[in-house]
């Protein structure tokens, strides 16, 4: 920061709950943004991706879904595979050329550190979804989509699913399932921007531009910065190079969804100050649309994890989730923030939440000192990350399946009126 900059106060949500602690704890150092670094990141507000905009319109010019097949014979095969590709999509590919500062060493080492997290890693993942909420220009891009309780569980589902591919090891290789999702979530945010910035009621001047440069720069640094203070105040213990490996490979694959590289963090220090950054311009006025998110969030949690089952066992395990879930984010987001967003209270699921970091922190120990136990924990945590996604794979297939079973059998023509409804 510029001497000659004050630094600005620190917002209400970095002083709040685990959250206020590990600003305190694990900041490297002071995180306070000045007001010219304020202004600087509102710039990047009403600017989204040009190279993935101009492919959503080259798709959308091109007749009879031509476009879309190119777009997707490009990212399973390379561009090479297209015949005669369109500028657009050559530009697009030519902004994927992996820059000098790629450590591939690094990004093998954070792959094996998240592994390492399994379940931690996953309810940190989880209530850094809840904590986004909170931002509410993110969310009225969310909310946006509309059906939010249909979407919520495919959200979590497909979040999931993506993070796993692209932290796997070798998951950002041009030919790796992580690499290729990727490509597809940069153009799907750009066909949501081009989307909701052509609708009539979107309020460019409150709201920004959606999807732009400083909201995807903002997520893609929270799901590294969670990753690892989510999994340490869950109890689990990182090295420096460990910290810095995580962030390094969530630099590139900020890169790779088109982030821009002046709002792009390089490392730890630079992620800290974007968080408190976003702390102070984009988490400072959440709204009813942010408690709808979340609450459709919590709701989707336990059908999510355990399925749709009614014996007692199932409703057991759903409530058991929903609960320890809850009460992990209530105390990671403090009671102010918890309370707005409508997260359950009970003491009993927050005294299990701290018993389990008690015991996952003592196990640290023995972790760090025994030859092989930290690759141990990383196979188990690999394993236990495999099984949940697994897991939420199947149950999102046996909701849709269910949800085109009721469409069929639904008897009025009114319930076919939204798409996926179905009987009551």
């Amino acid at each position: 920061m510029n001497g000659l900059e004050q630094a600005l106060a620190h917002p209400p949500m970095v002083t709040a709950g685990l959250l206020g602690f590990a600003a305190r704890r694990l900041a490297p150092g002071d995180i306070r943004a000045s007001a010219g670094q304020c202004a600087a990141y509102l710039r990047y507000t009403r600017r989204g991706d040009p190279p993935a905009d101009a492919v959503i319109a080259m798709a959308r010019r091109l007749p009879g879904g031509h476009g879309s097949r190119m777009i997707e014979t490009a990212i399973e095969h390379g561009i090479d595979a297209v015949p005669d590709p369109p500028p657009e999509l050559v530009a697009f590919f030519d902004s994927l050329a992996v820059p000098y500062w790629v450590d591939t060493d690094q990004l093998e080492l954070a792959s094996r550190v998240t592994a390492r997290t399994g379940a931690a890693g996953f309810t940190a993942l989880t209530m850094a979804l809840l904590g986004g909420y909170l931002a509410s220009r993110v969310a009225k891009t969310l909310v946006a989509s509309g059906e939010l309780e249909h979407m919520a569980p495919r959200r979590l589902a497909e979040t999931a699913a993506w993070f796993a591919q692209v932290t796997d090891l070798g998951g950002l290789q041009p030919d790796a399932p992580g690499y290729k999702a990727t490509l597809r979530v940069r153009l799907l945010h750009a066909k949501v921007r081009a989307g909701l910035a052509a609708t009539p009621g979107w309020d460019f001047d409150a709201w920004h531009h959606p999807v732009n440069q400083a909201q995807m720069s903002g997520t893609t640094m929270l799901f590294g910065w969670s990753l690892l203070n989510g999994s340490c105040g869950l109890g689990l213990k990182f090295t420096r190079r460990e910290r810095a490996a995580v962030y390094h490979q969530w630099r590139y694959i900020g890169y790779l969804l088109g982030v821009d590289t002046a709002v792009l963090p390089v490392d730890e220090n630079d992620a800290w100050k974007l968080w408190s950054i976003q702390a102070q311009l984009e988490f400072t006025n959440p709204d009813q649309d942010s408690q709808r998110l979340a609450h459709a969030l919590i709701q989707a949690i336990g059908p999510v994890l355990i399925g749709d089952g009614r014996d007692p066992l199932s409703r057991a395990g759903r409530i058991a989730v929903t609960e320890f879930l809850s009460a992990c984010a209530r105390l990671a987001l403090g009671q102010h923030y918890a309370d707005f967003l409508g997260l359950s209270d009970r003491k009993t699921a927050q005294g299990i939440v701290i018993a389990a970091v008690a015991a996952t922190a003592a196990l640290e120990y023995p972790r760090r000192l025994l030859p092989g136990a930290t690759r141990c924990a990383e196979t188990l945590g690999r394993h236990t990350r495999s099984a949940l996604t697994h897991r939420m794979a199947t149950t999102q297939h046996q909701r849709r399946a269910a949800s085109i079973d009721g469409e069929i059998s639904c008897p009025s023509p009114a319930s076919t009126s939204k798409r996926n409804r179905t009987c009551p």
